[in-house]
């Protein structure tokens, strides 16, 4: 099955000799959405912008439903929504008429139904004629993501879509983005907040320095790279770990009442049967334990300092 959008060995060099972006190869499912991490500066909105047309890369080359951006510019920037980070608005534009604008600029047909249920899906029907500048920044933000998809768009960039809105109207929008690609629609989101990625995400992209480090799986990812801990709560607290036990490599917590066991999850062999025996050798008395695995949090801040 042909990828809805595909980049290959893309570079971006500015004219002061920044490199953006660095021989970065991808594809993207139809339907999929691709969550891109890194920290500030790594390349992930310079990406994008080759990807909408707003800036030219200097090598290789990007199709969107198989259709390459620079000769097929106008066909494949209709395929495009994109939520921009900066609040992009008119003050004194109305949100009716900035949808309905923006809906014409593409070149698609008036359509007041769809405009009306992109709306209310996006809860700002109440507001369709409000100005711009009277609304909260959550609700430019929604505003934002309605005239992105005015057009009807087949893959739909978010750059930051939830920087600087509250965390219940951040879950609003993660529900509303799962709508959205129930629908069909690919959506390629950059994030610096972890959890949005490990809560919507099926895949996971990590860009640092302009090169594209690993895309995987969510879950394969964190199988993979995800490290598990027994916490084992002890009856009484403990001075140091008992030399029984100097070779499980233990963690003592700083009150003496915990012991955390690291070990890999793909081993068919974990060692905790063998541990627990051990501990019950070495007369601790166990109050309570329980295991807890990575975050991808903890993953992409292991990736990125592993290349520092």
């Amino acid at each position: 099955m042909q990828p809805i959008v595909s980049i290959v060995n893309l570079s971006k060099t500015y004219a002061d000799g920044h490199q953006a972006l660095k021989d970065v190869s991808l594809e993207i499912a139809e339907g999929e959405i691709l969550a891109l991490l890194g920290p500030n500066g790594a390349g992930k909105t310079t990406l994008i912008s080759i990807i909408c047309g707003i800036v030219n890369a200097s090598e290789g080359a990007v199709t969107v439903d198989g259709h390459d951006i620079v000769r097929d510019y106008r066909h494949t920037r209709a395929l495009i929504g994109l939520v921009p980070q900066e609040l992009t608005l008119g003050h004194f534009d109305k949100v009716w008429n900035t949808l309905c604008f923006s809906r014409g600029l593409f070149g698609r047909a008036p359509d007041p139904a769809y405009v009306e249920r992109l709306l209310k899906d996006l809860s700002l029907w109440s507001k369709k004629d409000t100005e711009i500048m009277a609304l909260s920044g959550g609700m430019k933000r929604r505003v934002l993501i309605g005239k992105a998809l005015a057009h009807e768009p087949k893959v739909l960039f978010l750059d930051e879509p939830t920087a600087g809105v509250d965390v219940e109207l951040r879950k609003d929008m993660w529900a509303l983005v799962r709508e959205l690609r129930e629908s069909g629609v690919t959506i390629i989101l950059t994030t610096h907040y972890i959890e949005e990625a490990e809560e919507i995400a099926d895949r996971v992209g990590i860009i640092d320095g302009g090169k594209l480090i690993l895309v995987e799986d969510k879950q394969e990812l964190m199988q993979k790279l995800g490290r598990k801990a027994m916490i084992v709560e002890l009856e009484e607290p403990l001075s140091g770990v008992p030399d029984t036990l100097a070779h499980w490599g233990l963690e003592l917590s700083g009150d003496g009442c915990r012991l955390t066991y690291t070990y890999d999850p793909r081993s068919t062999r974990t060692g905790i049967p063998g541990l627990l025996q051990a501990i019950g050798e070495a007369g601790l008395v166990v109050k309570d334990f329980k295991t807890t695995q990575s975050s991808l949090e903890e993953i992409f801040v292991s990736l990125v300092k592993g290349r520092a």
